[in-house]
């Protein structure tokens, strides 16, 4: 029996990157979005980007601890970069405008899913998530990743293999968090490293560690304010 045929309504909620015969108009899209980028972040400096769940509130302990070390980095002369959204992203961006900084948000526009924030007062939308994780390398010369899901590690990994590979400058890559990262730092070291998938020198690509203070201490010793 052949399957049943969805909507197109819900269709389209799969169907942003769908292979078209358009495919050669969306690369003005993508330029598009490469520009207003560049042109929008290139004077934000230093940067942090902070990257965690959206499904945190305030309040939640994880949030607060998020708000403190964005606030601490924008009271140390660093501008704050998320992306975006509600959760960590929305702590990371208040804690950096309490702190005085540029609180950068950059939003990704999904069909089910995140309303920018009100605490970034500087804001873009991307379409393409590729687009919008090109900004947070090129412009972040800091990365921390509090708890979160799957586009927490994929933003994470994204850094970490650029660094492994030498495709960008190392810089500092901070887990915060060390019982939340616990087991995927084990899984690394006794699985990846024992099967040679990665180097043991990989495993020192990132730091983990609680401490709001330790954080910013330890991104101060890389990054010239």
């Amino acid at each position: 029996m052949r399957g049943r045929r969805t909507s197109d309504a819900s269709e389209k909620q799969y169907l942003v990157d769908a292979i078209t015969v358009h495919d050669s108009w969306r690369l003005f899209k993508i330029l598009a979005e490469l520009v207003d980028g560049f042109e929008t972040l290139t004077e934000i400096y230093p940067a942090v980007t902070i990257f965690g769940s959206a499904r945190v509130r305030p309040g939640d302990e994880i949030y607060e601890r998020t708000a403190t070390i964005a606030r601490k980095l924008a009271e140390n002369g660093f501008n704050v970069i998320t992306g975006g959204g509600p959760g960590i992203m929305e702590a990371g961006n208040k804690g950096a405008r309490e702190g005085g900084a540029r609180s950068v948000g950059l939003n990704i526009m999904l069909p089910l899913e995140q309303e920018p924030n009100p605490y970034s007062n500087v804001k873009l939308d991307f379409q393409y998530f590729f687009v919008r994780k090109v900004m947070f390398v090129k412009y972040g010369q800091a990365y921390i990743g509090m708890p979160g899901g799957m586009g927490t590690l994929d933003e994470i990994f994204e850094a970490l293999t650029l660094i492994q590979t030498k495709r960008i400058k190392p810089f500092p890559v901070i887990l915060v968090g060390k019982d939340y990262w616990s087991g995927l730092i084990d899984w690394m070291r006794n699985t990846l490293l024992e099967c040679h998938y990665i180097s043991k020198e990989d495993t020192n690509l990132f730091s983990v560690m609680d401490d709001p203070d330790e954080v910013v201490y330890t991104i101060k010793r890389y990054v010239i304010v």
